[in-house]
């Protein structure tokens, strides 16, 4: 996981800037990490949308990320109000998407036919564009830009004892990062302990890593690729539309045809069932090797939205 020292960013529950916050775990693969898992019986499936994985009861699902994202404009909010200052910016959640939707690529016929290969539940969410802050207001909310290779805090915990790329307005010291900063480490990672998501997050990138390598994987995806070949369509990988559709086409009648034969052609080899069965187990035997560590992830979780909705509904 890549961490940026910087302390200058805001920082959101996001799942991308979420990798600012611990280091400090590994995951264990154990012995058998490059032995394939069995898999038992597969069963046939098409959508995508309402699979259930082993590993999602330990992170934050879509609407958990949004009350996590309010909650934390709150805290920044709160932090600012200490040095005379409001922050404005603060974000409400948003329709929650499917996250599954198109984990293994166009799978759904309704949309196929009606959408081609266009996405529907993309939904992007603008926050609006920020006020111009003044010097000391800017100090606050961000804090000093110093050399990307301090050490700075990690947690809550030991940032209330630490002055590195600290500095003063108003005769109180602003913490390193400003408010964006100390508000991600009080709802995120308050303590020393605390298990970072991205720790949890890696979980379901590395089972999905591993699946799509899987030989049962490759196998269902040669079928269905010798599927859309005997359709017109030279493609190897399902996650991808044939050549010739691209963001400009991509809900063209050209685009809705190939569509309706790449989901055919998924029904027919069972790619979904087998993709989805694979990677399940491949989440289980990481949920194995690391119980205790996700334990208390879980934990952790169940508390950060319980503070969370405590910071929403007080604010």
């Amino acid at each position: 996981m890549f961490l940026p020292r910087s302390p200058r960013p805001v920082l959101t529950a996001s799942a991308a800037v979420l990798a600012l916050l611990l280091t400090g775990c590994s995951q264990s693969d154990g012995g058998d990490s490059d032995k394939e898992p069995a898999i038992g019986e597969v069963p046939t499936l098409l959508e995508s949308r309402n699979l259930t994985f082993p590993i999602a009861s330990y992170m934050p699902d879509a609407r958990q990320l949004a009350v996590l994202d309010e909650a934390q404009d709150v805290l920044t909010d709160q932090c600012m109000q200490r040095y005379g200052f409001r922050y404005q910016l603060r974000r409400k959640p948003g329709p929650v998407t499917r996250d599954y939707n198109r984990r293994y690529g166009l799978s759904d016929p309704a949309e196929a036919a009606r959408y081609g290969y266009d996405n529907p539940q993309l939904v992007r969410t603008e926050r609006p564009p920020q006020p111009v802050l003044g010097p000391n207001e800017e100090l606050v909310l961000h804090g000093l830009q110093v050399d990307p290779s301090l050490p700075v805090p990690m947690s809550q915990e030991e940032a209330e004892k630490s002055d590195v790329a600290t500095t003063v307005v108003g005769g109180q010291k602003v913490p390193a990062g400003g408010c964006g900063r100390e508000a991600a480490l009080k709802l995120l990672a308050p303590t020393k302990d605390t298990v970072d998501y991205m720790f949890v997050q890696g979980f379901s990138t590395d089972s999905y890593a591993r699946s799509r390598k899987d030989s049962r994987v490759v196998k269902a995806f040669k079928s269905w690729s010798a599927c859309m070949k005997e359709r017109g369509y030279t493609v190897d990988n399902p996650m991808d539309p044939p050549p010739g559709i691209n963001d400009s086409n991509r809900n063209s009648p050209q685009a809705i045809s190939t569509a309706k034969q790449d989901i055919d052609c998924k029904k027919q080899t069972n790619l979904v069932g087998t993709w989805y069965t694979v990677e399940t187990a491949y989440q289980k035997r990481l949920i194995e090797q690391n119980a205790e560590t996700l334990d208390r992830a879980k934990r952790q979780l169940d508390e950060r939205m319980k503070l969370a909705a405590s910071l929403i509904a007080g604010s």
